[in-house]
């Protein structure tokens, strides 16, 4: 063992057996890896000494276990506590300030053959200070009724100038004209089915009520005017008469566009409901009327779509026009002391 320690002791004070490592050389034919540079790391120029603490500090922290409860106390430490918004109030149905019964008690509901007329009823209309349905529901469209009938207006006008569109309403207007007084032709007690002008342009609108007209029977009026005595409105009716057994207020519409829902009648189930509510509180008619229709006729024959609506629905949009009718006075009068002033 001396020995062995005595040799180690000679070799390190030796310097010519001292041997220097001999620096490592890599070749490569590669024009990449010939002019890399070495990248440096940022990080090997950060002062760890300085920052050692605080990595201590870091790593050795141990919170506590993320709970839901410790979610929310933290969301609400930075961002306040949450506002719990309430449900949207459902707006309530207006209600008419002053309600008036659709139905007359005093009207019986039964037919009554020995009060009931002959033939249909034809009381021509008469203008005059009381405002009629039509006017009533104009002077009344919502906003929305109102801008969408400006915009089609305005589009039609760019589509056929001013003359061009005024010629449209005027033959749309006469058009509706020949398909009402067709209908009452063939309606009326000497009327056939089979007795019409297919050259006149409504005879698409007649053959596309073809399998409506088969269900109506019993006619009590055409084209007559009606008149609500306590309301104070008048209008002209189309038709009343029995659809498939149940007596209605008929009303003929004519459309380019089909229309298989009442929604897409817009204000006709008002025109309807008004014209029922004037039948049955208008001393010239004896009957009463509970339910309505609205067909709606196409240019092109195809099958009209009839819109029945029985009492329930009919006394829903009664709400709705007697609505409009205090709306429509409210306006009147309104417009009236203006005038005064």
């Amino acid at each position: 063992m001396k020995v062995f320690q005595t040799i180690c002791r000679q070799l390190q004070s030796s310097k010519r057996l001292f041997v220097e490592t001999a620096p490592r050389v890599v070749f490569s034919t590669s024009s990449y890896l010939c002019g890399r540079k070495k990248r440096v790391n940022p990080y090997e120029q950060v002062d760890q000494e300085k920052y050692s603490d605080l990595v201590r500090s870091v790593l050795s922290f141990r919170g506590h276990a993320r709970t839901p409860q410790s979610l929310f106390e933290e969301d609400a430490l930075l961002y306040g506590p949450v506002s719990k918004s309430k449900a949207p109030k459902q707006e309530e149905e207006a209600v008419p300030q002053n309600w008036f019964p659709l139905f007359n008690p005093e009207k019986s509901i039964k037919p009554d053959p020995a009060r009931d007329p002959p033939v249909p009823l034809k009381i021509p209309f008469q203008r005059n200070a009381i405002p009629s349905v039509t006017r009533v529901l104009q002077q009344t469209m919502t906003s929305e009724q109102t801008f969408y009938l400006e915009k089609w207006r305005q589009r039609m006008i760019l589509e056929l100038g001013e003359d061009g569109f005024a010629e449209y309403t005027s033959n749309m207007f006469l058009q509706g004209k020949q398909f009402h007084g067709a209908l009452e032709s063939i309606l009326s007690p000497q009327g056939n089915l089979k007795e019409r002008d297919e050259s006149l342009p409504e005879s698409g609108y007649v053959q596309s009520v073809q399998h409506v007209l088969k269900d109506i029977s019993g006619v009590r009026a055409l084209e007559s005017a009606v008149k609500h005595e306590t309301l104070q409105y008048v209008g002209l009716l189309d038709c009343v008469a029995d659809y498939q057994g149940k007596l209605c207020v008929i009303d003929w519409k004519t459309s380019e566009k089909p229309k298989p829902f009442i929604r897409n009648t817009f204000d006709n189930p008002l025109q309807v409901v008004a014209y029922v509510g004037a039948v049955n509180h208008d001393a010239n008619y004896s009957f009463q009327v509970q339910c309505g229709l609205i067909v709606v006729a196409y240019k092109d024959g195809s099958p009209a779509h009839p819109h029945f609506m029985d009492a329930e629905l009919c006394s829903q949009y009664w709400a709705k026009w007697l609505l409009r009718l205090e709306e429509y006075t409210k306006k009147e009068k309104s417009q009236n002391i203006q005038k005064l002033d």
